[in-house]
This record gives structure tokens, C-alpha cells and sequence, in this order.
């Protein structure tokens, strides 16, 4: 074997022996990569943690926001929708969820063959406690 070339026996065995060698050097070196694997992990926890608040934020002001307006619909009316998405809503029942210049609107007797993006007619029957949403009964498909 060439002598300007070294094993890897060779260069582990001599790391090792100037770990012992200077043991406190060798410590600093591990502390030190704990330290930037702990400050890793707490950096990136404290950043999910963020985005979590912010978010609980967005949703509390719109809500608030929702709470202050009056409702763009009134009971009675007729509108034509696109179904979002479907929700079991309080009762447990199938309703599907629609909006109105985006004021929630839970729409319920919809046929089971109604699907996301459907359009469809409604009612508004009545609205909750804080007219922050409304419920509509299905009059047919648009």
C-alpha cells in the first residue's frame, strides 16, 4: 500500500486516540452538536406552534367579522347555489354547505345523487343565534 495513503482504520484510530487524548475538545464537539440538533428541534416546534395561532387568529376575526354584519339573505328568499361540500351538521343529519356572497348557508333535504359543485335551488327557512349562518331547505336543481 502507497505510504501517503491512510486507511480508514487508520483515520478512525487516530481520531479516537486524540478524542482521549483531549477529552474536553471532544466533549465541546458533541455538546455542540447537541446543542444545534436541540435548537433544531425547538426552532422548528416553535414555528408549528406559530402557524397554529395564526391560524386560530384568522378563523376568531372572521368569525367576529361574521358576528358584526347583517346577513345578505333573508328567510323566505330563493337563491341559486354551488354546493361546497356536505356536513353532518348539529344533527347529525346530511347537509350540504353552500355560500352567499360568503355567508354560510346549511341546505338540508338534498338528494344523495347532489354533489360537490352541483348547483342547486334553495330557501332560506331560518337563521342560528348569532346570524352567523343560515339554514335553507333544497327547492331543486338549477
Amino acid at each position: 500500500m502507497d505510504e501517503g495513503v491512510a486507511t480508514v482504520r487508520e483515520v478512525v484510530g487516530a481520531g479516537i486516540e486524540a478524542a482521549l487524548e483531549k477529552p474536553m475538545v471532544a466533549g465541546g464537539a458533541i455538546g455542540a452538536v447537541v446543542l444545534v440538533i436541540v435548537g433544531f428541534v425547538a426552532i422548528r416546534r416553535l414555528r408549528r406552534w406559530w402557524r397554529v395561532r395564526r391560524d386560530v387568529r384568522r378563523s376568531r376575526t372572521s368569525h367576529e367579522r361574521a358576528q358584526d354584519r347583517e346577513p345578505p339573505v333573508s328567510v323566505g328568499d330563493e337563491y341559486t347555489v354551488g354546493v361546497q361540500e356536505f356536513s353532518h351538521h348539529h344533527s347529525g343529519e346530511r347537509h350540504a354547505v353552500a355560500k352567499v356572497e360568503g355567508f354560510v348557508v346549511f341546505v338540508t333535504d338534498v338528494p344523495s345523487d347532489v354533489d360537490p359543485a352541483d348547483t342547486i335551488r334553495i330557501s332560506i327557512l331560518s337563521f342560528n343565534r348569532g346570524k352567523t349562518s343560515a339554514t335553507a331547505a333544497f327547492q331543486g336543481r338549477a
